[in-house]
């Protein structure tokens, strides 16, 4: 498995820069909202984390159609669903999805400091979106395995992926960015979100591989 993983992170990096991809995506998403929005240094602060959290999901939803894909195209997919039993296959495809999360979105965490700057976000506001991200974007890629799985056979799935994930990440989003308000709204609490928010990407990193190693498994069938 760690042969595995060390395999698709240097995929991850020779196909193309998807990493560098996503982090450009994330900046241009963020570097737009100030022309829609305003020059009101206020308002950028008080929509900061949901526009951090919007971009991230937009920019993972980018490179979900490449986490079968390279496998699919050298043949070493089916080897994967052939040589394992339901168990192992699902294992394998939890081990792949972690390398496409450490090759791909961790980037844009590591970035999302960086670009709540731009939205003239508070340090502690910053920090705590950027936990939040941390915990919960696993779970976005998590989600994304299934859908990818199902498009994997299908020309031009990138489309119908983002169709796919994308109304099952809302849950995902909408305790990511509670969590993100409650650290700097003194009202609104932020542990009880936050800890939804990582149960949530506990059970879908247990319902996420094994949903998507049934799709892969019935598509070589």
């Amino acid at each position: 498995m760690w042969s595995l993983f060390a395999r698709d992170i240097r995929l991850n990096i020779r196909a193309g820069g998807g990493a560098l991809t996503g982090v450009i995506f994330f900046l241009a998403v963020i570097a737009t909202i100030p022309f829609g929005v305003g020059p009101d240094l206020k308002l950028l602060s008080r929509i900061g984390p949901a526009i951090l959290w919007i971009g991230a999901l937009l920019s993972c939803l980018l490179g979900l159609d490449r986490l079968f894909q390279a496998d699919r195209e050298d043949g070493s997919l089916d080897l994967l669903v052939l040589g394992n039993d339901r168990h192992m296959l699902a294992l394998t495809v939890l081990v792949k999805c972690l390398a496409h999360w450490a090759g791909s979105v961790l980037p844009l965490v590591v970035a999302a400091p960086l670009l709540g700057l731009f939205m003239n976000m508070e340090p502690l506001g910053i920090g705590a979106t950027a936990l939040t991200l941390l915990v919960g974007t696993p779970a976005i890629t998590f989600i994304g395995a299934a859908g990818a799985a199902v498009a994997v056979a299908l020309p031009r799935g990138g489309l119908l992926i983002s169709v796919l994930v994308l109304p099952l990440t809302i849950p995902v989003l909408i305790f990511g960015v509670s969590a993100s308000y409650g650290a700097t709204a003194d009202p609104d609490p932020f542990l009880q979100p936050f800890l939804i928010l990582a149960a949530l990407t506990l059970f879908l990193g247990v319902l996420g591989p094994a949903s998507a190693a049934l799709a892969l498994r019935h598509g070589t069938d």
